[in-house]
């Protein structure tokens, strides 16, 4: 591949984030989404500033080419120290080189010939990092309808006899290997085993079996509780589900209707899924209703409406019986109607709910805390752990 060349581009702070192109929302999104990951050691800030020098604001097959770039590079670096024993090494790089790749498919519509193969390079980068952890992850396909199934990863926290367990899930563009960086060293290190599920309209449960998106989200989410359940190492009765994004949508649904779930966490919530999807009319070839298309099988924004219409949560909210955090930025680009209207549902239903508003000056209140997952995470983290702890441990 031709090395790129390098091109001056400008950028600035602003309260949601780092504007890397000042002009193209969407991709100084993206930017700041790898860019924060360096963070928690999926990307680092010099590779993020470098490939940004060589992509144009709009230039969606050059941002696919740009990625690819440090995606290889860490991949190598990887083989590298693999083989020379260095696991820390090798793990730190497969997770980064995931990463990247996921970043550089982001873009490529979804007939795209480049979408898969670069998606399946993210997902073999992640299967080379699980192996190295300890104790390694394990690659799953959990049984679903019509012997369809969930594409997922395991990771169990240290230690022995039955541990308590989050399935997590992102929403419309989050797929189970960004999650590996996202949580792993908070909830691992918390006690929290972690799996990392891709429902139907995400990762490779939408790539390689067309399954896409459900409003009864209780379905793919008690498959998974109905396989933890199978396995001697997870606490039947300390089964937590996180949800971002789209996933505040689904992560809320769960909830409402799948009562062997002991704690719950949307970050981002969502309200009446079928407005958000409206309004999307604005900017009808905008990445997020393009996506939004292809997540829900609609060909057109007609379609898309009409296919969201189940999604809504208005009457479902208080039904919702375990514990319930949500999260949300202040500065959310959904608006944060959405959690507002869930979380004053909830509250006159009597829920136990709590919610978190991350405010311009301490950082995090962009969407799902794209600007600053950590503090995010620590305290969803937190906020698990504590309602998991083994009941004959309590205080």
């Amino acid at each position: 591949m031709a090395k790129p060349a390098l091109t001056a581009t400008g950028g600035g702070y602003a309260p949601d984030g780092w504007k890397q192109w000042p002009e193209d929302e969407e991709f100084s999104a993206q930017f700041v989404r790898i860019l924060a990951a360096a963070q928690d050691g999926a990307s680092t800030v010099g590779e993020c500033f470098q490939t940004a020098g060589r992509i144009r604001a709009g230039d969606r097959d050059g941002w696919h080419e740009a990625w690819l770039v440090p995606a290889a590079r860490a991949a190598a670096r990887a083989e590298a120290a693999e083989a020379a024993g260095h696991r820390l090494t090798a793990r730190a790089n497969w997770i980064r080189a995931a990463n990247y790749f996921r970043t550089a498919e982001f873009f490529l519509d979804s007939a795209d010939h480049r979408r898969l193969p670069t998606f399946e390079r993210a997902e073999a980068c992640s299967r080379r990092a699980l192996a190295l952890f300890e104790p390694a992850g394990e690659v799953l396909r959990i049984p679903y309808a019509n012997g369809a199934h969930l594409d997922a990863y395991f990771l169990p926290a240290p230690g022995a006899g039955r541990q308590p367990a989050v399935i997590a899930f992102g929403g419309l563009d989050e797929f189970k290997d960004e999650l590996i960086q996202e949580m792993e060293r908070y909830a691992l290190a918390r006690g929290l085993s972690l799996l990392l599920v891709d429902l139907p309209g995400q990762g490779g449960t939408l790539r390689r079996q067309g399954l896409t998106a459900r409003h009864d989200t209780e379905m793919p989410v008690g498959a998974c509780i109905d396989y933890l359940l199978g396995r001697g190492d997870v606490d039947p009765g300390r089964i937590a589900v996180y949800g971002a994004s789209l996933g505040g949508y689904y992560v809320t649904r769960a909830a409402a209707r799948e009562h062997r779930i002991a704690c719950a966490v949307s970050d981002a919530a969502q309200w009446k899924v079928a407005k958000s999807a409206e309004a999307l009319r604005a900017r009808p070839d905008g990445m997020t209703a393009t996506l939004s298309r292809w997540v829900f099988g609609a060909g057109t924004m007609d379609a898309l409406v009409a296919a969201t219409e189940p999604f809504d949560l208005e009457g479902v909210v208080r039904d919702i019986r375990c514990p319930f955090l949500i999260v949300s930025g202040e500065l959310d680009s959904f608006g944060i109607h959405n959690a507002e209207s869930v979380y004053g549902e909830a509250k006159a239903a009597g829920v136990d709910v709590t919610i978190k508003w991350f405010s311009p000056e301490e950082t995090g209140a962009a969407h799902c805390q794209i600007d600053n997952p950590t503090i995010g995470m620590e305290l969803i983290c937190d906020w698990i752990a504590d309602r998991l702890r083994d009941p004959a441990r309590r205080a």
